[in-house]
C-alpha cells in the first residue's frame, strides 16, 4: 500500500539533489570561475548548462560510438577520486563505503564480461548501465552498492568462504609448481643456448688460428 509520505520523501530527495548540485556549481574554484565567464557571455544559467551536459551525455550513451568508454569512464573517475580522498582521511567509514563500491563494480564487470554478447544488443543498455553505476556511487541511504553487497555478495562469500580460501590456496600451490617448472625449463634452455654460443665462438677462434698458421 502506498502511503502519502512516500511521494513527499522522494520529492524531498530530489530537492536535496538539486540543492547539492547548485551548491557545487556555485562554490568558488577554478571550474566555477570558467562557468561564471560562460554564464556571463551566454546569459544561460549554469544549472541549465549542467542539465544540458547531462542530456548530451545521455544521448551519447544511447547512440554514440564511444558509449562503452564513456560509461566506464563515469563509473571509474569519480569513485577513484573519492577513494583517494578516503585513503587520505583518518576516518574508516568512507574507506568502507568505497571498498564496497569497488567490490560491486568488479562483480558487475565480471558478470558483464560473460553476458556482454547478449546485453550489447539491449536498447539503451549503456545508459541504463550508467544509471546503475551512478546509483551504486550515490551518497544516499539507498546506495546501490551497499544494497547489492549486503543482499547478494556478502551472504554468498560468507556462505562459501572456506571453499573460496581452499581454492585460492590450491591455485597458489599450482601456480608455484608451474612457475618452478617453467623456470627450470627456461634455465635449461638458456644454458643450452649459452653453451652453443661458447662452442661456436671457440670453433671460430680455432678456425682463425688454423688459417694464421697456414699463412705463416
Amino acid at each position: 500500500m502506498i502511503t502519502r509520505g512516500q511521494p513527499k520523501s522522494m520529492q524531498a530527495q530530489m530537492e536535496e539533489y538539486r540543492l547539492k548540485l547548485e551548491t557545487f556549481l556555485y562554490q568558488k574554484n577554478a571550474f566555477t570561475d570558467i562557468l561564471t565567464q560562460i554564464e556571463q557571455k551566454t546569459q544561460v544559467k549554469r544549472t541549465y548548462m549542467a542539465m544540458g551536459v547531462v542530456g548530451v551525455i545521455a544521448a551519447g550513451l544511447i547512440v554514440g560510438y564511444g558509449a562503452q568508454f564513456l560509461c566506464n569512464f563515469i563509473g571509474f573517475l569519480y569513485p577513484a577520486y573519492k577513494s583517494v580522498k578516503a585513503i587520505e582521511t583518518s576516518t574508516k567509514d568512507d574507506d568502507t563505503q568505497w571498498l564496497i563500491y569497488w567490490v560491486v563494480f568488479s562483480f558487475f564487470m565480471l558478470v558483464e564480461f560473460f553476458s556482454d554478447i547478449f546485453l550489447f544488443w539491449f536498447p539503451m543498455y549503456y545508459l541504463l548501465k550508467c544509471v546503475f553505476l551512478l546509483w551504486c556511487m550515490a551518497p544516499t541511504s539507498f546506495n546501490g552498492s551497499t544494497i547489492i553487497y549486503n543482499q547478494i555478495i556478502r551472504p554468498f562469500v560468507l556462505r562459501h568462504e572456506a571453499e573460496i580460501d581452499r581454492a585460492i590456496v590450491d591455485l597458489k600451490r599450482k601456480a608455484s609448481i608451474v612457475y618452478g617448472e617453467a623456470h627450470h625449463v627456461v634455465s635449461d634452455a638458456a644454458g643450452e643456448v649459452v653453451t652453443e654460443i661458447i662452442k661456436d665462438k671457440m670453433k671460430a677462434d680455432s678456425d682463425v688460428s688454423d688459417d694464421d698458421n697456414k699463412d705463416s
